[in-house]
């Protein structure tokens, strides 16, 4: 017999706009999983994925005692996006990080949830930076299930949600897990321009491939054979999301909060490039963007700009490479030139006095692209 009430648990979680479900605490095979993935080295340089792997799949570990895992969803998309207002090169970013952080909103929403199910030392909220592997449990407990991509998929949401557990000691009926409904679709495995998923090899990803890591997680040199698979992508990639027919059913999410903001809806590249830290601080307040920091960033507005094929945007390419201080950022300003190729980006490259042992390559392997 359940300790708590399930439909006070409904309510509460309702009454915050999130879907839930609950599952026992016994583990599953996601430890195994996650050690072949970092013995691989497929984190890349996602260390922490690498630390204290018994904690990120035993909750026992984390809460001891715990009995029942409690997962929420909440869906943030907020339907098709507007055309771009002019013709200018702009960015993409990821549906979940054009609103406001959801670290922030959810989070919240969690511990509330948590309080139903008693005190912190009986209920410990998380929402992703906590080490609880949140995709399983949210199959378990009924949500959704991971689908080909990697990703949770749910007959109700679609993937345009985000996933939030408490840890509880106390018991609570479990749902039955979900069963996977990807059947013989592979679109997402096909749309993948980088091979971080493919078709050969479903339900498993190498995230040292994958555009949401090398825009996000990577914070050196973004390797020169994957840049051009990037697109105008600056923070995350959608693409495998996009294209999974089960978004037809998705729901527009009721927080306005996870509403895009317009300045993020299609960033302009070239006004972007010419951010100080202090208009990068202003313009990432309160936004997931900010992971990527401002070097981060710039570094995938020029790599964009170089596969927008816009040579509009070699003027902004030549200042960053001659005033930005950040040698990251200058050294794909020359990769975006060489791109772009033209007379004025040749000048531009011919003109540099770069110091930087890093930033010089950059500048040499450009020259030689450009007089290809």
């Amino acid at each position: 017999m359940s300790s708590i009430d399930r439909a006070r648990i409904q309510e509460a979680a309702a009454e915050l706009g999130l879907q839930v479900g609950v599952a026992e605490s016994t583990p599953g095979p996601e430890a195994q999983r996650l050690q072949a993935f970092v013995a691989a080295g497929r984190h890349g340089e996602m260390e922490w994925m690498a630390r204290e792997p018994e904690r990120r799949s035993d909750p026992n570990v984390v809460l001891p005692g715990v009995r029942s895992v409690v997962s929420v969803a909440e869906p943030y998309s907020h339907g098709p996006r507007p055309a771009p207002p002019d013709d200018r090169p702009r960015g993409r970013i990821a549906r979940y990080a054009l609103g406001r952080d959801y670290h922030r909103t959810l989070v919240d929403k969690v511990r509330r949830l948590a309080r139903v199910l008693g005190t912190t030392e009986a209920a410990r909220p998380y929402v992703d930076t906590g080490p609880v592997m949140e995709k399983p449990w949210a199959q378990r407990a009924g949500l959704g299930w991971i689908g080909k991509h990697t990703n949770t998929v749910s007959r109700t949401l679609g993937s345009w949600f985000l996933l939030g557990e408490v840890l509880s000691t106390e018991v609570i009926e479990p749902d039955a897990p979900h069963a996977d409904r990807c059947g013989t679709c592979t679109r997402c495995l096909e749309v993948c321009p980088t091979g971080a998923l493919r078709p050969d090899e479903p339900y498993a990803m190498d995230a040292r491939l994958c555009i949401s890591y090398l825009t996000i997680e990577l914070r050196g040199p973004i390797p020169v054979p994957l840049r051009p698979l990037i697109g105008t992508w600056i923070f995350g990639c959608d693409l495998c999301l996009d294209v999974c027919p089960w978004n037809k059913f998705a729901q527009a999410g009721a927080d306005a909060r996870y509403a895009p903001r317009p300045e993020w809806e299609d960033p302009d590249l070239t006004a972007m490039l010419a951010w100080d830290e202090a208009t990068w601080d202003l313009a990432t307040r309160g936004s997931p963007i900010r992971r990527a920091k401002r070097a981060g960033l710039l570094r995938n507005a020029a790599v964009a700009l170089g596969n927008a094929g816009d040579r509009s945007a070699v003027p902004a390419l030549a200042h960053c490479l001659a005033t930005e201080p950040e040698p990251l950022v200058r050294g794909h300003a020359a990769w975006a030139l060489g791109a772009l190729g033209g007379a004025a980006a040749a000048r531009a490259l011919n003109a540099a006095r770069e110091e930087d042992a890093y930033v010089a390559g950059e500048i040499a392997a450009a020259q030689a692209q450009e007089a290809r």
